[in-house]
């Protein structure tokens, strides 16, 4: 019997005893996690999920965490600015075991959803993505005037307390400001002592585009935490 399953953006096909290398998720070595979306069983009978299989998932036991080989990025601008720009990053990787597939009873098996994430996950996606699928149908169910409700509570609702205003850097205003906050970061020390790595796994995480470099924000912070 054969899967194949989505995580990181990329599908897997996968049977029981396979070992994969994909995007991390979170989780320690020996820890087994479940993943949901599931989108075609294979084996005496195929079944294709419209798009996921309902009630269908497969489990893993994580081997490793650890990261994939560096890439060099090298940017070289000669009209107008003539500029150069090297920095290089390192893929975080998950090594992990498929130890069982579920052809149905998943959402009641237990077992810990497989979240991607480099360790900043906001605890709120974390608790989405590990809710049964029963509490995501009657999230939608909500009426939408309850939604609007919520979010221009939530839009008109003050800083955290002790929170710095980010939109003081160059080029963050409310939206990227609210992905920071969800992000855990919420003052300009915590960005002024990021390093390389910090800065590429942000850039990847919250599709900032090398934004962080180009805006200097790390240099800005520092200026703002001392003032």
């Amino acid at each position: 019997m054969f899967a194949v399953v989505k995580t990181g953006g990329k599908q897997y096909k996968v049977a029981s005893g396979d070992v994969l290398k994909i995007e991390k998720i979170a989780g320690n070595a020996g820890e087994t996690v479940q993943f949901n979306e599931v989108l075609m069983l294979g084996g005496d009978k195929t079944t294709v999920g419209t798009p996921t299989v309902e009630g269908a998932g497969v489990q893993a036991e994580i081997l490793e965490q650890g990261k994939g080989p560096k890439v060099i990025n090298y940017v070289k601008r000669r009209r107008k600015h003539s500029s150069q720009r090297k920095k290089g990053h390192r893929q975080q990787l998950t090594v992990l075991r498929i130890t069982d597939i579920l052809a149905s009873g998943a959402d009641k098996s237990g077992v810990t959803a497989a979240v991607n994430g480099a360790g900043f996950v906001a605890t709120a996606a974390v608790a989405e993505a590990a809710a049964p699928k029963k509490a995501k149908a009657e999230k939608k169910a909500a009426p939408k005037a309850a939604k609007k409700s919520e979010a221009k509570a939530e839009k008109a609702a003050p800083a955290a307390e002790g929170a710095d205003d980010l939109k003081k850097l160059s080029g963050v205003g409310p939206a990227l400001e609210k992905k920071l906050h969800a992000a855990g970061v919420t003052t300009f020390a915590q960005i002024s002592a990021w390093g390389a790595d910090d800065i590429a796994e942000f850039d990847e995480k919250l599709s900032f585009k090398g934004r962080i470099e180009r805006e200097g924000w790390v240099d800005q912070a520092k200026d703002l935490a001392k003032g």
